[in-house]
Parts: structure tokens; C-alpha cells; sequence
């Protein structure tokens, strides 16, 4: 591998997972092994990780709620999911959840790091694509500028509102998690941080309030959606 990623690595098999611990690192990964599921999501919390290898059937915690709890943090993460080839329905319920792949034991380790490999290319070529205008209703939104104008009136964005406005545009009309918002913006989703992020909710409804088929709504228990008819990415 060409870059040095940050691999999360959970599996009860404790024989197993130091082998595909050691097998990752000899292919020039980071990567943190930990045997079930609540060690696993504790990590991650604390840690920055570009991939997640997640075995299905795990103590405290298993595999799928594992996953369901990161993707409440991060929606974008990259998940694969070891499983035994009996459980169909567990490989089929991981997809629901947002699986980005799979993998059925036994298999050869090769084939695990092609199949890193692939995703992350896929998502690095996503993220590639840095969209640095929006057109969202009768407004444009300039994220490097950090700037909204509408006909004549231009209003100079804060770099959290910039950010927190981007993150909505790039999930228009789509629900924008609270806690991913809270865990990009601002690091970490504890109250203070999130009652700072309602202010500026409130905020960038005021800066939107010259178009009246904007808004933005609370989502309750999920987050907020960026209502707008028209809604145009630019690079």
C-alpha cells in the first residue's frame, strides 16, 4: 500500500486477529486490534481511523451494533464485515446497515488487503472531488471564500458556519446526522459543543432568511435537513 492507513480491527478470534494485525503492519498499515465490540467502539471514539474490519459475532458487542454506533458518528467510514459463510442473513443485514463489503471465513489475507485497497481508492477519489461552490435556491455559497451572496448582498460566513454549511449542502434535502456533524466539526459531541452547534444552526437561518424556499428543520432525535428546491454542486 502506498499510503499508511489507520485500520480498526476487531475480532474475538484472538489467534486470528494478531495474524491479520501483523499481516496488515508488514503491508505498511496501522492497525489496532481489539477482541469485542465495546473495546472496539471506546477506540474508536478516541482514535482516527480510515477503515473499519469488523467481525460479525464478537462478546459485549457484536459486529452489526458496532457498526450501527460508528456509523451514527461517521456515516462515510469505509466497513468490512468478517463473517462465517452459514450467516446469509447477517451479511445481508450488514448491507442495510452500510457495509461497504464482506468477507467469508476462512479466507487469505491477500484478498482481504486487495479488497482495502479497492474501497479506499473509491473513497479517495470521492473525496478528491473538493466541491468549492454551491448553488443552493437563489443563493450561492462560496466554501473557500466562506461567502453567501444573493443579487447584491454578500454575507461573510465564520468558518464554523462555512463548515457547518457545507456539511448541510452536501447532504441537501437528505437528514445531516447530529453526531457525524458534531464529531467533524467540532471533534467531539459532548453538550457544550452541541449546544454551540444550535446557535449556529440559528445563525445560518438567519443568513438564508432572504429566500423563503429555504430552511433548515430539526430532525428530531437525528438532526437537520437543508430544505432547498434547487441545489447545484460546482468545483
Amino acid at each position: 500500500m502506498e499510503e499508511r492507513i489507520k485500520v480498526l480491527l476487531c475480532e474475538d478470534d484472538e489467534n486470528l486477529g494478531m495474524l491479520l494485525r501483523e499481516y496488515l503492519q508488514a503491508k505498511g498499515c496501522y492497525a489496532d486490534l481489539f477482541v469485542d465490540g465495546e473495546a472496539g467502539y471506546k477506540a474508536f471514539l478516541k482514535g482516527k481511523y480510515d477503515i473499519c474490519i469488523l467481525d460479525v459475532m464478537m462478546p459485549k458487542k457484536d459486529g452489526l451494533t458496532l457498526a450501527q454506533e460508528i456509523r451514527t458518528v461517521n456515516s462515510e467510514i469505509p466497513i468490512i464485515f468478517l463473517t462465517a459463510k452459514s450467516l446469509k442473513d447477517d451479511i445481508l443485514e450488514g448491507f442495510k446497515i452500510g457495509a461497504d463489503d464482506y468477507i467469508t471465513k476462512p479466507f487469505s489475507m491477500e484478498e482481504l488487503v486487495f479488497r482495502i485497497e479497492a474501497i479506499l481508492r473509491r473513497v479517495k477519489g470521492k473525496k478528491g472531488k473538493e466541491i468549492t461552490m454551491y448553488k443552493i435556491g437563489k443563493f450561492t455559497f462560496d466554501t473557500q471564500k466562506q461567502v453567501l451572496l444573493i443579487g447584491d448582498k454578500i454575507t461573510k460566513l465564520t468558518t464554523k458556519e462555512s463548515e457547518l454549511l457545507s456539511l448541510l449542502c452536501a447532504h441537501v434535502n437528505e437528514i445531516l446526522e447530529r453526531n457525524y456533524a458534531l464529531k467533524t466539526i467540532w471533534i467531539d459531541d459532548n453538550y457544550f459543543n452541541a449546544r454551540s452547534m444550535d446557535v449556529y444552526i440559528t445563525k445560518l437561518r438567519k443568513h438564508l432568511k432572504d429566500d423563503p424556499t429555504i430552511e433548515i428543520i430539526n430532525i428530531h432525535g437525528k438532526g437537520y435537513k437543508l430544505i432547498a428546491p434547487e441545489a447545484e454542486a460546482g468545483r
